[in-house]
């Protein structure tokens, strides 16, 4: 183990010991398998994409390569997310999930909702067919769950390719509890500062988030308001340098927005509500 530690840290891995520890479980005791594991992880290629998973708010969550790899940072998502959804009200809570890889963020958001006893409606719409089908395994996973180790919600699963909402069913629009949206935000000059294992193996479109980086979030928040019920909540994650245009565009489209951070899992994000009308005064 430490000679596989070693040789990690060499190659820059921040996390060797984890990774090691990953890699070594995955070989499962074959030695051909842990020198073919740590040598492709040597050259670059995420370590997700290599055992198949990624984790997530303490659940694994399958990852094919190709497929953009969900990130820790998102669980000041997932925690906000299912905090919101505590006040949908009676009935399941219609759960949004846009742009949604591997189909991690809003899972990890249900699993937490069904753990407290929710019913949850989950749709989630990526445009990468790949990504679609990962979601839609995970999702089933999800489903598959003992009800009694998770409490007694009841879960419905939904998955669509296409282009942000536009495959969402008619149903749905307007009556949305939480939307939730992990869209790239990276500024397309910065793609090529990230991590080699990030801008050579995750699809650029996973990443690219125009000029600014907000040219998808800036969809997303333009959709919300036709998606949420009054009340209803939009979250999205963004950096910190982004926060004031992304707050912008937010009050503009008409929610009033809350900026999120946490500086341990070095996120930020930001939640967003559809005002609830005000009440006709009668004479």
């Amino acid at each position: 183990m430490d000679e596989l530690v070693a040789r990690l840290r060499a190659a820059g891995c921040v996390f060797a010991e984890d990774e090691a520890r990953i890699i070594t479980e995955a070989a499962d005791g074959d030695a051909a398998r842990l020198e073919e594991l740590a040598a492709a992880r040597v050259d670059g290629l995420p370590l997700e994409h290599l055992v198949g998973w990624a984790e997530l708010d303490g659940r694994r969550w399958l990852v094919v390569p190709g497929v953009f790899v969900p990130r820790q940072r998102s669980e000041l998502l997932v925690r906000e997310a299912a905090v919101r959804a505590a006040d949908a009200g009676s009935g399941p809570v219609l759960l949004v999930d846009l742009c949604c890889g591997c189909g991690a963020l809003g899972g990890a958001v249900a699993a937490r909702l069904l753990t407290a006893g929710h019913d949850v409606e989950i749709h989630a719409a990526d445009v990468d067919p790949a990504a679609v089908t990962c979601a839609h395994e995970n999702l089933k996973a999800l489903c598959d769950d003992d009800a009694a180790a998770r409490g007694a919600g009841a879960l419905t699963t939904h998955t669509y390719a296409g282009d942000l909402a536009d495959p969402l069913p008619i149903e749905v629009w307007g009556h949305v509890d939480v939307l939730v949206a992990n869209a790239p935000y990276v500024p397309t000059t910065a793609i090529s500062m990230m991590p080699p294992e990030a801008r050579e193996h995750e699809p650029h479109a996973a990443l690219d988030g125009g000029d600014d980086g907000l040219v998808i979030l800036r969809r997303v928040i333009d959709l919300a308001p036709r998606l949420l019920r009054p009340g209803g909540h939009l979250l999205i994650e963004t950096s910190e340098g982004q926060v004031s245009s992304a707050v912008e565009h937010l009050e503009a489209a008409g929610l009033t927005a809350t900026v999120l951070s946490d500086d341990d899992l070095g996120a930020t994000a930001l939640a967003a509500t559809l005002p609830r009308a005000e009440p006709v005064e009668t004479s």
